[in-house]
């Protein structure tokens, strides 16, 4: 490995003793191995601590810190980036599952195409146990050499992009990693204005789905972003949903774009507003129920498929709302013959 590493992982985490050992097993098992590992304990109250400091004198790819307080997960993520010493960067998860061939086929595919940003598989959502309950492909415009195609494409099925590996210069170029809501999708689709995304066409990517756990308010996860964002008078949730919308305008204000780009991108979101107002209240992009094709959407939600339909937000041959790929066309993927790890039974 190089004394500067090309890739920077950071992986910040909090009481994350459950899954945070297989997270690392897969991540140090990579086949792509010039990075380093930057952790990120947020004063966690259960067994992080001895995990972490385990895998460090293990490796000397791991670098661990341990915050005095806790921070918030937003502030934690962007503590990580400020560590990173590589020219590529990727958040990681402490819960979430990594193909071996991951980082490699990332970084291939931005040594391929130069003009590229941001690089990413698709992805699989799996249970405690690690069984996959969900297949999700991403808006293919993505990869278009047009910012305003790439912005659009965000609006439709970005939120599931966050977890890549981007260009660390392009994420010095952009603001730090906010905490109002959604402000994970603002950030994509920000960095989608600076280049096209490569996607690697396979499943590498597993997300680890909590079910179990308790629907939370706007407020309630902005606080766990940032504990700051509880206090009810400072950040109303009027704000919070505001800077939401502010946080792709200014996207849109900051990025290198041409006049006429700018104002494309301008009518792609008050179209996407659009048609999130005509759906009254319904989250556009958020799965309802099953994978459904266009036409059966269209005689479930007429109204809400429309308004999609005309904010361009319509993802044709699968799941309409989501990129999930219908059951009847799933492969089977085995999760333990994938991920470094996982073979041996590592917990």
């Amino acid at each position: 490995m190089n004394a500067v590493p090309r890739l920077s992982v950071g992986l910040p985490v909090y009481n994350g003793e459950k899954y945070l050992a297989e997270a690392v097993e897969a991540l140090l098992g990579q086949s792509y191995e010039d990075f380093e590992l930057i952790i990120s304990d947020n004063a966690s109250t259960d067994g992080t601590a001895g995990i972490c400091r385990r895998y460090e004198k293990q490796d000397s790819r791991v670098r661990y810190v341990r915050q005095p307080r806790n921070i918030g997960l937003v502030p934690n993520h962007n503590f990580v980036l400020g560590l990173a010493r590589g020219e590529l960067f990727t958040w990681a998860a402490h819960d979430d599952l990594y193909a071996r061939d991951l980082l490699k086929r990332c970084v291939d595919a931005l040594d391929e195409n130069p003009q590229a940003v941001f690089a990413h598989s698709w992805s699989a959502e799996i249970d405690s146990s690690a069984t996959p309950t969900k297949l999700v492909k991403f808006p293919e415009a993505g990869a278009s050499p047009r910012a305003p195609e790439r912005f659009r494409s965000m609006l439709a099925g970005g939120k599931n992009s966050f977890y890549g590996i981007v260009r660390t210069d392009v994420l010095h170029r952009i603001p730090p990693h906010d905490s109002y809501h959604y402000a994970d999708r603002t950030i994509i689709a920000e960095i989608a204005l600076h280049g096209p995304f490569c996607q690697v066409p396979d499943w590498l990517y597993f997300r680890r789905d909590h079910p179990g756990h308790p629907l939370l308010t706007a407020r309630e996860r902005c606080a766990i972003m940032d504990p700051r964002r509880a206090d009810r008078l400072r950040n109303p949730a009027v704000r919070l949903y505001a800077e939401y919308i502010w946080g792709y305008l200014s996207a849109i204000g900051r990025a290198p774009l041409s006049p006429a780009e700018r104002r494309e991108c301008y009518l792609h979101l008050a179209r996407w507003l659009t048609s999130r107002a005509i759906s009254a209240g319904e989250p556009v992009g958020e799965p309802v129920g099953e994978p459904v094709g266009e036409r059966l959407y269209f005689q479930q939600q007429p109204v809400l498929y429309l308004s999609r339909r005309v904010a361009g937000l319509v993802l044709p041959g699968r799941d309409v709302r989501t990129g999930e790929v219908p059951p009847a066309e799933r492969p089977v993927i085995s999760v333990d013959a994938v991920v470094p790890g996982r073979n041996r039974g590592t917990s």
